[in-house]
Order: C-alpha cells, then sequence, then structure tokens
C-alpha cells in the first residue's frame, strides 16, 4: 500500500531481508506498519511484497520525518541495521522528528554496551530504547523469531502485544520475554550465539567420526541425524543437518557438501561471549574451542602444507586401521551419546555466564524463561531446552546443569559413549575440540580435589603469591627454596 489515511501502530527502518521479513510478519499479525529505508528502491520492493503476499497493511515513506510522522503517538520505531556507527547515523536521523515518550529498538547483533550508551545517549531527549536480539535468521524474521528485548520496560509494554503475535508460538507461550535492564537483551542474545557456535561444532565433530571412522556415506549420515532428531537431540540444526546430506550438487557429480570448502566464516559474536566468559573468569572451554576451531579453519593453505610436511616426516594416517574392525551400529549410538552430553556441557557454560553477568549489572535473568523462548524460532532451538527450563524452575539458583538431579543421570549414563568416541577419535588423529572440551570440563567440574595445589606452590614460591590450606584459615607463604635446600641436605645425611 502506497499512503495510509490513519496512523500505522509501529514503523520499522532498514529493509534488508531481515526488515524486510520482520515488517511483512508485523503486517500480516493485522497491525499496520510504516516502513523507511535510505535506499528507496527497497522500500519499492517491500511494498510489492506486501501486495503479492497479501494486500497486507504495510506502508512505504521516503523521507525520516514522513516516515516517523505517519506512526501514532507513543511512537515505536523498530531499526535493523548494521550494528555499530550505521545504528547511531540512523537513531540520529529519526531522532530529530520524535517526541518525548517514544520509543526506539534496535532489532541488530549490537554490543550489549553501545546499547547502554545510546539508552543514556537518546534519555536526554526523553526517548525509550530497546535493544532487541532477534534470532531465527531469515525464515524466522518472516515467520516467527525469537525476539530478546531488553532496556526500558515503559518501551517494551508499549510493543508487547505485538512482539507476542510476531514471535514463534510454542505450546507454552510466545518466543518473547521481557529480558532486563540495559544491554541485557543484546548480551543474553550474544550468549545465544555462542552456544551456536558451540553446537554447530559438536555437530561438524560427530559428522567427522562417522564419516572417517565409521566409513559412513552422505546417504546414511542424512538418515542417523533424521533418526536423531527424532529423539533426545532432535533441534533444527539436527534437522537442517539431515537436510544438507540429501542434497546433490547441480554443478558436478555428487553431494553439495562435499565440494564446499572447509573456511568456516564469522560476524564476531562468538568472539565476543569468550571475551565475556574470559573477563567474567566464567569457564566456556566448548564455545572457545569452536571459536579457535574457525580460527584455524582459515588457514587452509598452511594446514595443507602442514599435512604435507608431516607426512613427508612419517606420520601415517591411522583412521583406515581403525575403521576395519569398528563396530558400525555401536559407534553410531556411541557418537549420539557423546554428542548429548557434549551439548549440556556447552548449554551448562553459556547459562552460567548469562548468571556471572547477571549478577555483575543486577539484571536479575530468569534462566528458565530464557530457555523457554529459545525453545521456537532461532537456530538453537531444541526440544532439550524444555528440560533446561524445568531445571531451572525446580532449582532457580542451579549451580550449573551439570548438577541438576536429572541432567546429572543422564551425563553418567551417557559418559562411558562418551569416552570411547573421544578416545577413538584421538587414536585415530581426528580431532574433536568441542567434545574433548566439554569432557574435560565434565571431568574437572565433578572432581572434589584438582592439581591446582601444586599451580599455587608454584605460584607462591616463584611470586609469594601466598596460599591457603586445607586444615587451617589463614593465608600462608613459605621459603621454598630454603625448605627444600634443608630436606636436601636431610636426605645427604641420611645416605
Amino acid at each position: 500500500m502506497e499512503a495510509s489515511p490513519a496512523l500505522s501502530r509501529i514503523g520499522l527502518a532498514g529493509l534488508a531481508v531481515m526488515g524486510q521479513n520482520l515488517a511483512l510478519n508485523v503486517a500480516e499479525k493485522g497491525f499496520p506498519i510504516s516502513v523507511y529505508n535510505r535506499t528507496t528502491s527497497k522500500v519499492d520492493e517491500t511494498i510489492q511484497r506486501a501486495q503479492d503476499e497479501g494486500q497486507l497493511p504495510l506502508f512505504g515513506h521516503y523521507t525520516p520525518r514522513e516516515f516517523v510522522l505517519s506512526i501514532k503517538r507513543p511512537r515505536s520505531v523498530v531499526i535493523l541495521v548494521k550494528a555499530g556507527s550505521p545504528v547511531d547515523q540512523t537513531i540520529a536521523a529519526l531522532s530529530d522528528h520524535m517526541e518525548p515518550g517514544d520509543c526506539i529498538i534496535d532489532g541488530g547483533n549490537e554490543w550489549y554496551e553501545n546499547t547502554e550508551r545510546r539508552i543514556q545517549e537518546v534519555s536526554n531527549k526523553g526517548l525509550l530504547y530497546l535493544g532487541m536480539g532477534v534470532s531465527g535468521g531469515e525464515e524466522g524474521a518472516r515467520n516467527g523469531p525469537s525476539l530478546m528485548p531488553g532496556g526500558s520496560h515503559q518501551a517494551y509494554s508499549n510493543i508487547q502485544d505485538i512482539l507476542e503475535k510476531v514471535a514463534a508460538q510454542v505450546e507454552d507461550g510466545p518466543c518473547v520475554t521481557y529480558i532486563g535492564e540495559g544491554g541485557s537483551g543484546n548480551f543474553v542474545k550474544m550468549v545465544h550465539n555462542g552456544i551456536e557456535y558451540g553446537d554447530m561444532q559438536l555437530i561438524s565433530e560427530a559428522y567427522d567420526v562417522l564419516k572417517h571412522v565409521g566409513g559412513l556415506s552422505n546417504d546414511e549420515l542424512a538418515e542417523i541425524f533424521a533418526e536423531w532428531n527424532r529423539g533426545e537431540l532432535e533441534s533444527f540444526l539436527i534437522e537442517i543437518t539431515s537436510d544438507i546430506f540429501r542434497v546433490k550438487d547441480d554443478l558436478s557429480d555428487g553431494f553439495l557438501v562435499d565440494k564446499i570448502l572447509d573456511k568456516t566464516g564469522m560476524k564476531g559474536t562468538g568472539k565476543w561471549t569468550v571475551q565475556q566468559a574470559a573477563e567474567l573468569s566464567v569457564a566456556a572451554p566448548t564455545i572457545a574451542a569452536s571459536l579457535d576451531c574457525r580460527y584455524l579453519s582459515g588457514l587452509k593453505e598452511e594446514r595443507e602444507n602442514a599435512a604435507e610436511v608431516l607426512k613427508e616426516a612419517g606420520l601415517k594416517e591411522e583412521v583406515g586401521s581403525l575403521a576395519k574392525g569398528i563396530d558400525k551400529k555401536r559407534l553410531i549410538d556411541d557418537v549420539r551419546q557423546a554428542l548429548y552430553a557434549s551439548k549440556i556441557c556447552s548449554y551448562a557454560q553459556g547459562m552460567n555466564l548469562l548468571r556471572a553477568k547477571s549478577v555483575e549489572k543486577g539484571w536479575n535473568l530468569n534462566f528458565g524463561e530464557l530457555a523457554r523462548i529459545w525453545k521456537g524460532g532461532c537456530i538453537i532451538r531444541a526440544v532439550f531446552l524444555d528440560r533446561i527450563k524445568k531445571a531451572y524452575q525446580r532449582n532457580p539458583n542451579l549451580a550449573s546443569l551439570v548438577v541438576d538431579p536429572e541432567f546429572a543421570r543422564e551425563m553418567v549414563q551417557r559418559q562411558a559413549a562418551w569416552r570411547r568416541v573421544v578416545g577413538l577419535a584421538i587414536s585415530a588423529g581426528i580431532s574433536t575440540p568441542g567434545m574433548c572440551a566439554s569432557l574435560a570440563y565434565f571431568d574437572t567440574y565433578r572432581r572434589a580435589r584438582l592439581p591446582a595445589n601444586l599451580v599455587q606452590a608454584q605460584r607462591d614460591l616463584f611470586g609469594a603469591h601466598t596460599y591457603e590450606r586445607i586444615d587451617r584459615p589463614g593465608s600462608f607463604h613459605t621459603e621454598w627454596k630454603k625448605s627444600a635446600q634443608k630436606s636436601n641436605a636431610g636426605v645427604g645425611a641420611l645416605n
């Protein structure tokens, strides 16, 4: 529709595919929406799509002023542009025409501190602000994403009815909730993406082991992942993995997946997650391992060269000899169990990072509710998120998913298979950094006593950092060298 006689309920600026799809989703749910884009052809394209997809109540505008004034007060304007300075430029262009009580909602993958800065900046003009994580890709934006809005609660209340209709719907409600103050919505979306990195890495390792140790074909892999998607691993990522193995290459013979260059791209949210984990002293080794693998995947030429050099140095491939005596059926079941147990550890790390940040910032995040809104629409949507939701409902102060009674039982039941897979991969020379990191995390976390006592003794010896004792309170320092010399002298005297 070209022009609107009445005022629109909401506006959206930034009409790349995500913006177009989200605007059409809003319009389809019966909310009249105004749209704007600096490049006018995108406005025309969106108007055309609204016509083609069912005469939807979407209205195009070509100047910031005309766009803002077409929206009912208090105005709510969603912006979906590239993170960073384009967001600041868009805010500047729109806020000139906005009035106190109006609200800006940034739906991009923004660094949470940028959102906190903008909340302050726009509040000087009396404007409200939300930083809203949007997950589900292009399809999710059109048909129902998972939404993670944080910032002004008043701003959320103004559009809660729209967001609840637009979000993905699961049996216990829409996949949206008010996350908390400040940049909490962006932070939660960032950790969601970090968990997604871990999930994708673990799935790729399962594929590697099944293909190279199990000798499974793409047809067999498609069937296995389809079967796994009917059980405890049921999830969007497992489902699409099964689909990927079925696609034939239309440019040459064979399957498309085998023709794809093994270099993984990234946008930065995974890196932010690992950096935040380090800042907050939270162990997130599975997510960190997935990030390291993306870096190493980028060194394609170096890896090809290393393969040649080490082959000439006498390194033999062990995969072939191991694959000969393998029990395929048992391997497939072991890998399924290893993948599930590794996933629990990865999600535990993500949730612990969220808890540490929530405590630091006073956000009061509701972890059960976060798990619930990830059950639909988003990339990490999975059946077992319902179990994570219930774990946090049972105990909102749960120290880790690993010690929830249900998950603990599952980890114990699966640990033998998990160790077999990791051991087999190590013997075969197949790297499984995500599964290894998850297993090491589990084994470290479950031990009442670690060899950290030796590390602390070393720190005290060379840096006088002191240590605590297990049998009495207080801080202690020892002159280790002198004591060692005395002991040596004593040993010498005995000899």
